[in-house]
Parts: C-alpha cells; sequence; structure tokens
C-alpha cells in the first residue's frame, strides 16, 4: 500500500521539478486536505486497531485507512486526498467508483449473486465467446499456440474463468501437469523417451520459470515465482520447479527438456521491473517448447487486456511467439 499512496511532500517535489509533455499533468495538485471531525479521527484510529486486534498481520501498511474512491484518487478517513498509481493491483483500469461498472454491479446483485461452476449461467458462455473473439480478431496472422485450429479446422482457444490471477496460474501450472502425464503416456517423443515415460508418465512434469517473474503467493505460483524473500518462509515448495536466466537463449536447451510438461513467462514483468521479453528469447523458448512436447505459459495478469496497448502484450510479437496458455 504505501508504494500506492504517495505524500503530499513527494508529489509536490515531483510536481515542482515537472515542466511539460508527459508530465504535465503531474503539475496540477495531487493531494488535498479537508477539514475533518474528531468522529471521523477516531474512526480511523479505530479501524486500525480492529484490524491489529482480529487481523493476520500479513501485510505492513501505513497509518492511514481508505474509505472511498473516485477516478484515479483514493481518500481516506481524514479526508486526505491520494492519486493511485497501481489502480488497485492493477485491476481498476477503468477507475474507482466507475458509474457505469456501480451500475452493472447493483443490477447484477439485483438479479443473482454466484451460482457456482457447478450451473450454467447466461453471462459466463457470452464473456468467453468475446474474449475468444477479440483475442482472434486483433491477431489475425497466429497460427500457433492459443491460434492452432483445432482437430475439426476450425475451433480455437477457449476460457476458463478463475477468482484472481494467481489461481489462474495455479489452473494453468495444472492443465500443464496433466498435458505432461497425456504426452507420456502416447509415447509420441522418440522411443527411448517415450519408453522411459511410459514407464513413469509422472517424469514429465518439470516446470522452467525465469528469474525476475511474479506469479502469485499461493503453493503452485509461489513455486515459479523465483525471488527467495517470497518462497523462504514456505518451503518446500512443489518439487519438479527450476529458473533460467530471463532474456537468455544459451541455457534453455538444457532447462527444457523432454521431462518438462510447462514453461511459463512474463512478456513483461512487473514485479522485477518493467523488463521486455526479447523477440528471439520467446522464439527459441516457443521452438524448445515444440521440441519437447511442453506448453508454453504466458503470464499476462499484469501486461494484457489492454495494457501494453495490444489486447494481450504476446500481440506485439512475431505469431512464432505465441503461447499455448
Amino acid at each position: 500500500m504505501s508504494s500506492l499512496l504517495k505524500s503530499a511532500a513527494s508529489l509536490r517535489r515531483f510536481a515542482a521539478g515537472a515542466k511539460r509533455g508527459v508530465y504535465a499533468r503531474a503539475a496540477q495538485p495531487l493531494f488535498r486536505a479537508y477539514h475533518v471531525s474528531r468522529a471521523q479521527m477516531n474512526a480511523g484510529s479505530e479501524t486500525i486497531s480492529k484490524a491489529d486486534a482480529f487481523m493476520m498481520k500479513a501485510y505492513s501498511r501505513p497509518e492511514i485507512v481508505l474509505s472511498h474512491g473516485k477516478g484515479s484518487y483514493v481518500y481516506d478517513t481524514d479526508n486526505n486526498e491520494y492519486l493511485d498509481f497501481t489502480a488497485g493491483i492493477a485491476v481498476v483500469a477503468l477507475g474507482h467508483a466507475n458509474p457505469d461498472v456501480a451500475a452493472a454491479v447493483a443490477e447484477q446483485a439485483g438479479k443473482l449473486v454466484h451460482c457456482s461452476n457447478l450451473y450454467h449461467n447466461v453471462w459466463a458462455p457470452k464473456l468467453a465467446q468475446d474474449i475468444v473473439t477479440a483475442t482472434v480478431e486483433s491477431y489475425p496472422q497466429g497460427t500457433q499456440g492459443i491460434y492452432a485450429k483445432g482437430s475439426d479446422g476450425v475451433s480455437g482457444p477457449r476460457v476458463f474463468f478463475t477468482n484472481s490471477g494467481t489461481e489462474a496460474n495455479e489452473g494453468a501450472l495444472k492443465f500443464a501437469r496433466k498435458y505432461g502425464k497425456q504426452v507420456a503416456e502416447a509415447g509420441t517423443l522418440g522411443k527411448s523417451t517415450s519408453e522411459a515415460l511410459r514407464g513413469d508418465p509422472n517424469l514429465k512434469s518439470g516446470i522452467v520459470s525465469f528469474t525476475g517473474g511474479f506469479h502469485g503467493r499461493s503453493m503452485g505460483a509461489l513455486s515459479v515465482t523465483a525471488n527467495p524473500k517470497y518462497q523462504k518462509p514456505f518451503t518446500p515448495l512443489i518439487p519438479g520447479v527450476s529458473t533460467a536466466e530471463f532474456n537468455s537463449t544459451s541455457e534453455l536447451g538444457a532447462f527444457v527438456d523432454e521431462r518438462t510438461c510447462a514453461v511459463i513467462v512474463e512478456p513483461i514483468q512487473g514485479e522485477g521491473g518493467v523488463n521486455t521479453a526479447q523477440v528471439e528469447f520467446l522464439q527459441t523458448l516457443r521452438r524448445r517448447c515444440n521440441q519437447v512436447g511442453a506448453l508454453l505459459i504466458y503470464d499476462e495478469i499484469q501486461c494484457g487486456l489492454g495494457r501494453s496497448g495490444k489486447l494481450w502484450a504476446h500481440q506485439a510479437y512475431p505469431e512464432d511467439c505465441s503461447p499455448d496458455i
């Protein structure tokens, strides 16, 4: 949260040094304080006291309590205004208290709140169709990975809905582990390799991730997030995970082999800095995954859905960089 909210002093220093171009907006006031009552001040301190008493201390938070937001700004219980630089955690792209979003949520809450994956509902298939259609139409040159035609020559990608980014990555890793078993049992990787894998399909279960990546904090996603600060308190993590150097092609042949079921990478890293994958790196990954029967997973939780200028960040790359998931 402390990285999300910038104090008045730091913002004013930034605004004072700004002149023209992309920083012109910063010259306007980014922090405002309003008159607050003693009751409002007490409400904030009482909330923090309750959090200390009843909530797990999983995060270190600043001593402020947010109460509402509007557009790119959020407000605390003392009526101080802050510019939200990270949009929640890259999830409030349309701004806080967007009236159209609020109206849609209110309307839906009056109809049906939750019915689980056990039943069909009228909205999920339409949303899945919209996502698939937009994905394919925005990248007509795609022929590999998710853009490859099905055995019927028509069908393309399909959607699996989850509640969060880490859940999406958990789902991708589980799909890959199951796929690895199917490849091993099918015996399609050359005689000697196929015989070994058929004898124990669990052997094709390796997962390769990369330095600087961040994929989530649940156990599987954390296992492919190569940051000791995040991993150390929860070891041992899931087995079979190895970490290669991001943007390095020299060692991919050693890391990605016939026992690998999946490779997971961010086309644009966010947690480790804004690091963009090189074209040659992703092309080499795609080729190597094809060679050994592994799935190529792109984690676009933070760089996808228009945040990079394309619907998906990988759509800025040649079609021989396309992912399987």
